[in-house]
């Protein structure tokens, strides 16, 4: 921050009381934003890169005020690092085709590409190209606080009810065939302790309070939302350095091949009556400050 600007926000505190408008956060773009991250199988508020809170408790309780329509991909030649700045060979924002960025897809289609079929991931679990859903949350205890990204990996999207507790992609369809919208609905998302590599479970367990549906319906409208549910993929240029002066190139892609595709995973439907409204025991009131 500049001396300049740290003088002005102290002579004048209303200039960053108001909150920040809608263009000046789509030209910042979405490295202010923040997410939540399950490392370690732990629910951690991370702002820029940075783990700046996190919470002890196995749950947490969200309200989505937006998601994407589908699951996204990514396939990296050399398997993803957290962390590190590489660029996947391929990805997709639908699942279905190859976004139009990537030069030199493996498929012509996500269905038939051979880094889609499972056990081609690391020690020959999952699939080499990985599946994620994108989702935008607020804290049910603060609509109006900040939107922050979900990003729930594959093994949390596909599978069956489990004790009132379901995959996204069967919580979604429990709550439509009960006629109810995700917005609508205090989420409580867990982890689901019998998994060995972290994996969620969502389940409803309020209504939104009605006073605060305008302000949930308008934080889906947000630009932070809408910023959380794209898919961003990191795509150096020739000649970009890191911050130790050395260049980036991006990973070369690899030569497509033919292979059996794996049929997508079918979700049983569950025949369930309509959702009660419970108290909310569990909301999390605040993350808990990491220390050092």
């Amino acid at each position: 921050m500049s001396n300049e600007l740290a003088v002005l926000m102290q002579n004048h505190p209303s200039i960053v009381n108001t909150g920040l408008d809608d263009d000046t956060k789509a030209v910042a773009g979405t490295e202010y934003g923040k997410r939540i991250s399950i490392k370690g199988g732990v629910f951690r508020l991370m702002s820029g890169g940075k783990e700046v809170a996190s919470i002890d408790e196995r749950h947490m309780n969200v309200v989505f005020v937006r998601m994407a329509h589908n699951p996204a991909r990514n396939f990296y030649k050399d398997g993803f690092v957290e962390g590190a700045k590489v660029s996947p060979v391929c990805w997709s924002e639908d699942s279905k085709t190859p976004h139009p960025d990537v030069k030199n897809p493996i498929s012509s289609a996500c269905s038939s590409c051979p880094k889609a079929v499972k056990g081609t991931g690391q020690n020959g679990k999952g699939t080499a190209c990985r599946m994620s859903w994108r989702t935008a949350v607020v804290l049910p205890n603060n609509p109006s606080g900040d939107v922050l990204q979900l990003v729930i990996p594959s093994a949390s999207i596909w599978g069956d009810e489990d004790n009132g507790r379901w995959p996204f992609k069967a919580y979604a369809r429990m709550l439509a065939a009960n006629n109810v919208s995700a917005n609508r609905v205090v989420t409580k998302v867990q982890f689901d302790t019998k998994a060995t590599a972290p994996k969620l479970l969502f389940s409803a367990v309020a209504a939104v309070d009605g006073d605060d549906l305008p302000i949930v319906i308008a934080q889906g409208k947000a630009v932070e939302a809408e910023n959380a549910v794209k898919l961003s993929v990191y795509q150096p240029k020739p000649g970009d350095a890191d911050d130790d002066g050395e260049e980036f190139s991006p990973a070369p892609a690899e030569a497509p091949v033919l292979s059996t595709p794996e049929a997508e995973p079918v979700v049983r439907e569950t025949t369930k009556p309509p959702i009660a409204e419970e108290a909310v025991s569990d909301v999390v009131k605040k993350w808990s400050k990491k220390k050092g």
